[in-house]
């Protein structure tokens, strides 16, 4: 569940030019009232007015950056993503069009992009400076939508995603004589994935041939009755396929299997396909050739996750990331090398405690890649040599968050965030690490609203190690003061609480109200090597929970904090943390908040649909008796201790959460009221794990800080 905070939404709206954008914009007044400046705090309103940037990358030469960005209109609910180009030296920024998923041609004269503009996501390109927009894929009518695409490096061939319906699921195609029957049918698992109900359609992959600029009709390389996904579900990340530099191979990832084979592994593959021969090597399992039609799925040392496949700026080698164990969705990322010439794997990374992230070949023997270490994300480097390869150096320092970066022309350039600043351009140096930031793209917010101290504290556990905790205090913060206190509890539960900005749990947001938050690091996230990152599974009720309380009491000893008004709140894994302290937190909390939390381990092992994460995380099924470590589980699943709870708690769930279904919560909720503890059910009809939408986010945030400031803040 560690990908579930990981998601965020960008409306791709169709290409109208940037003067009919600038007058939209002009229709969304995102400008700060003379309220917000004079009040100087960041407010959901105000968070909900900053542009959002990504999808970056430098242009080959290095002179230009290429980025989306959105902004919202809460009136209309929607977003509107543009593209712009910065020009590095003079920083002149320029609005090209309006679209999204923007790529550089090989020599950037170029872009090609997604756009609505013809009535269905399509790709387009146009020249560089925003000028001659033209069509390039579903020129047909009634064309499918593409959902993301890749142009080759000689600009000869395209490849695109997009749906094909594989089987029936629906009774009135299994019935054609009922035409009006609503009913799905299903012979084997998975019925339904994240927030969508499996029908029998999946993303597969289509290459075409590239013409005056337009593409050719494509050919399926999956093949039309391939029941699997390419890339991978339930998020389609278009970086799990990958153009060679000579255009005559694509690599991509796929997990080809079905069913219940499907629900309980983790072991999807890299496969390469060439266009000449019309052949696909799976070069995880190098005996599968010639794929599809025959391929034989076995077992070796590569039974876990391998993704995104990088090619050498050569094409000898391909990195990706891979993982050791099946079934662990959570197991150390370790960054392979796969040579071409000879078929030997080489681990880059086993002297080094983190997980690789985002490769990027700096030349043909050097590769840059994001790792999380200590709470934050930074770039590290490793070199290949004569004797194999250099130990990872890692590149850059600081308190801070660097995911996506790019490099062209001798330079890189960075997404960086804090817990105090949202994602911003920042050069990276490639000799010292150093960062220049480049972009100011919320500076209006920034100058007008005043941010709380971010303190780095380390907390002793209850078994004697030292834990990364984040301490936000709110502006204007008084140490002659006393302040509320929020523990906030993460969700993953492998998912490092980082020095990084979120639209959706906003430590500053949450500070700005006047609460002191406390973000422990505990016992199973990311960035403290796999030991502690390990140390969670199995072990959802132990070790982890007493790291929770050790920051707590830690901060409440503080002579500015508060411990007589304290409050509890988390999502997933962070909502199971609220359900189970409330049965044991001994008085510590005032209020609990439950954002889509699991409750009833049993319930839940039958409800959620990935079984690979509980199998790992739970130990196994409430069935195996003779499991020691899955009875311990299900004997500390939060249901079986609400006859202790005594405390206010607000329940926030999405009816599409088929993750953790929202009949968890209703069940919380029921159990709650039932023994007289005052609570609150809050069911987003629309939404799922997480909630996107900007009226939703708007009435969470409500919900959120009304149900604290009644039962925590106004407690004395």
């Amino acid at each position: 569940m560690k990908k579930l905070l990981l998601m965020t939404v960008v409306a791709a709206i169709g290409l109208s030019g940037c003067d009919q954008q600038a007058s939209q914009s002009a229709a969304t007044d995102n400008a700060l009232t003379p309220e917000e400046i004079e009040a100087g705090i960041l407010t959901p309103e105000v968070m909900w007015k900053m542009k959002r940037a990504g999808s970056s990358s430098l242009s080959p030469d290095g002179t230009r950056l290429l980025y989306a960005q959105t902004v919202y209109d809460m009136a209309e609910n929607r977003g509107t993503t543009s593209l712009y180009v910065e020009e590095m030296d003079s920083k002149q920024v320029k609005c090209l069009a309006e679209g999204s998923s923007p790529r550089w041609n090989a020599d950037g004269s170029r872009i090609y992009f997604l756009s609505e503009r013809s009535g269905s996501s399509q790709v387009w390109v146009m020249d560089a400076d925003g000028s001659n927009a033209r069509q390039v894929t579903g020129l047909q009518e009634g064309a499918p939508a593409v959902e993301g695409f890749g142009i080759s490096p000689d600009e000869q061939h395209i490849w695109w995603v997009q749906q094909v319906q594989v089987a029936d699921r629906r009774s009135s195609d299994v019935h054609r004589d009922m035409p009006k029957s609503k009913a799905r049918i299903y012979d084997d698992l998975m019925a339904r994935h994240w927030d969508y109900w499996d029908e029998g359609s999946y993303r597969h992959i289509f290459v075409g041939e590239l013409a005056d600029g337009k593409a050719s009709e494509g050919v399926d390389i999956l093949g039309p009755e391939a029941a699997w996904d390419a890339p991978l579900a339930p998020y389609f990340d278009m970086a799990e396929i990958a153009w060679n530099n000579a255009g005559t191979r694509l690599a991509y990832t796929c997990k080809p299997l079905t069913g219940m084979r499907y629900a309980v592994s983790t072991d999807s593959d890299i496969f390469v396909y060439d266009l000449a021969s019309g052949t696909t090597q799976n070069i995880c399992k190098p005996d599968s050739v010639n794929y599809p039609g025959g391929l034989t799925i076995q077992s070796n040392e590569l039974p876990g996750y391998d993704k995104y496949p990088v090619w050498s700026p050569d094409d000898r080698y391909i990195a990706f990331l891979s993982q050791r164990r099946a079934g662990n969705e959570s197991d150390k990322a370790r960054l392979f090398l796969y040579d071409t010439t000879t078929g030997a794997m080489t681990d880059l990374t086993t002297e080094f405690d983190y997980n690789a992230q985002n490769v990027v070949w700096e030349d043909a023997s050097t590769l840059l890649f994001v790792a999380p270490i200590e709470a934050t994300h930074q770039i590290c480097r490793v070199r290949l040599t004569d004797e194999g390869h250099s130990p990872v150096e890692v590149l850059t320092r600081g308190d801070h968050d660097l995911t996506s970066f790019s490099t062209g022309g001798g330079r890189a350039v960075a997404e960086r965030a804090t817990i105090s600043s949202a994602p911003e351009f920042f050069e990276v140096s490639l000799s010292d690490g150093s960062l220049t930031q480049i972009s100011e793209i919320n500076r209006d917010i920034y100058d007008h609203i005043r941010m709380g101290e971010v303190q780095k504290r380390w907390v002793k556990t209850t078994d004697g190690k030292q834990m990364l905790t984040w301490v936000i205090l709110p502006p204007d913060f008084d140490p002659a003061k006393k302040y509320p206190v929020l523990l906030y509890c993460e969700g993953g539960p492998q998912s490092v609480v980082s020095n990084g900005w979120s639209y959706r749990w906003n430590f500053q947001l949450m500070a700005a109200r006047g609460y002191i938050v406390v973000a422990p690091n505990r016992r199973g996230v990311p960035s403290f090597g796999q030991e502690w990152l390990d140390q969670i599974s199995g072990d959802y009720s132990g070790q982890n929970i007493r790291d929770y309380l050790a920051a707590i009491d830690d901060v409440a000893r503080e002579p500015w904090a508060d411990e007589t008004r304290m409050g509890c709140v988390g999502a997933s894994y962070g909502g199971y943390s609220v359900y189970f302290l409330a049965g044991c937190h001994e008085h510590r909390f005032k209020a609990f908040i439950a954002h889509c939390g699991i409750f009833d381990f049993d319930s839940m092992y039958g409800e959620t649909e990935e079984l690979w994460f509980v199998n790992n995380d739970y130990g196994g099924a409430y069935w195996e008796k003779s499991n020691a470590t899955a009875q311990r589980s299900y004997a500390n699943s939060p249901h079986k201790f609400v006859s202790k709870w005594d405390t206010p708690i607000l329940i926030i769930t999405g009816e599409y959460d088929f993750r953790i279904p929202y009949t968890q919560s209703l069940e919380a909720f029921t159990a709650a009221r039932l023994q007289g503890v005052p609570a609150r059910l809050v069911e987003f009809e629309d939404e799922a794990h997480q909630v996107f939408k900007p009226q939703n986010s708007m009435v969470w945030n409500r919900e959120f800080f009304g149900w604290l400031d009644k039962y925590v803040k106004q407690q004395q």
